[in-house]
């Protein structure tokens, strides 16, 4: 099974902290997945996204042009790539930024006031970890398997020692977007 992923936002959203995230979760269980960012020279303020694809076989092309899961974490962003989400797939976008619903009735939408809950659970800059706790909670079985255990255990590995305090923050917001109803 392959499942394909665009997580998509403004630079300095953790938009490609988060797909590190969801491939580092596949690495340690031993799936094939491929990761890769795309952005502006301007980073910080300009759009950027990642693609990240996730498989039980060897992935032929890192290029995702049709998305089973889109992530849209502002505006621009889900208007460049709603469209070119796969029939039957799944969007989850920042309600806080994100004014607008989809107009599609071939996809499940998610619509997730993610900075906004940051905010108000003084998370401010986690919005992104927030979403992708939605995310695994409606389609682990998309995304091979992977759960919120796997995805704590990702924390614990990626962030640095000397920032080992962040984890603990990260696994909080993911734990708010997980328990989203």
């Amino acid at each position: 099974m392959l499942t394909e992923t665009i997580i998509c936002g403004f630079g300095g959203q953790g938009v490609l902290f988060t797909g590190k995230l969801l491939a580092y979760a596949a690495l340690y269980q031993g799936k094939e997945l491929s990761w890769m960012p795309s952005y502006g020279p301007e980073m910080r303020g300009g759009t950027c996204n990642c693609s990240v694809c996730l498989s039980d076989e060897p992935i032929g092309s890192p290029l995702v042009n049709t998305p089973d899961v889109l992530i849209a974490m502002n505006e621009p962003s889900f208007d460049k790539f709603e469209s070119t989400v796969k029939p039957g797939g799944i969007i989850f976008a920042d309600s806080s930024i994100i004014g607008k619903k989809s107009v599609r009735d071939d996809v499940t939408c998610f619509y997730i006031p993610s900075t906004e809950l940051a905010k108000e659970n003084n998370l401010t800059g986690m919005a992104n970890i927030i979403i992708l706790g939605k995310v695994i909670r409606e389609c682990s079985d998309r995304l091979l398997g992977i759960n919120y255990d796997m995805i704590v255990s990702a924390f614990e590995k990626i962030i640095p020692p000397k920032k080992a305090a962040l984890v603990e923050k990260n696994v909080n917001a993911f734990k708010i977007g997980y328990d989203y109803k």
